[in-house]
């Protein structure tokens, strides 16, 4: 063998690495953080007022996981009054497994179901509205 074959030989192994590559990149899974990332971050304000009041109440929100369900109680600020929201677990890793849950309570307990054996970092954002104010909160946990 000569060397022009040698030479054809490593241009061709070349190449068969850079196509090799461009397949594998192709079938690779990209995820973006959420899907209307520009609507929120437009929105971006008013979650930080709410986060601000959500931090100037007299106690934190409180949570647990028992019996597989996520338990969200909230401040002795809001007892008689009615809650609407949003619980959202989000796991960064997997959108699929994402929870999403809306509520509405006269009381301070809200109750999600999770699926058993989890066992996964998750965030929580956790948004309600009492008295035609609107609270959030945020804090990573594991389930």
């Amino acid at each position: 063998m000569n060397w022009g074959y040698k030479i054809l030989v490593v241009y061709l192994a070349f190449i068969a690495g850079i196509l090799f590559l461009v397949f594998m990149s192709s079938n690779q899974k990209i995820d973006l953080v959420t899907t209307n990332y520009y609507d929120k971050e437009l929105k971006y304000q008013q979650t930080i007022d709410a986060t601000n009041r959500g931090n100037s109440l007299s106690e934190p929100v409180k949570y647990m996981v028992k019996d597989n369900n996520f338990i969200v109680q909230f401040p002795k600020d809001f007892e008689g009054k009615k809650l609407s929201g949003q619980v959202m677990l989000y796991c960064p890793s997997d959108e699929d497994k994402d929870i999403l849950h809306n509520f509405s309570v006269n009381d301070s307990l809200v109750a999600v179901p999770i699926p058993p054996a989890s066992n996964k970092h998750y965030e929580l954002h956790l948004s309600w509205q009492a008295d035609g104010i609107n609270y959030y909160f945020e804090e990573k946990v594991v389930i």
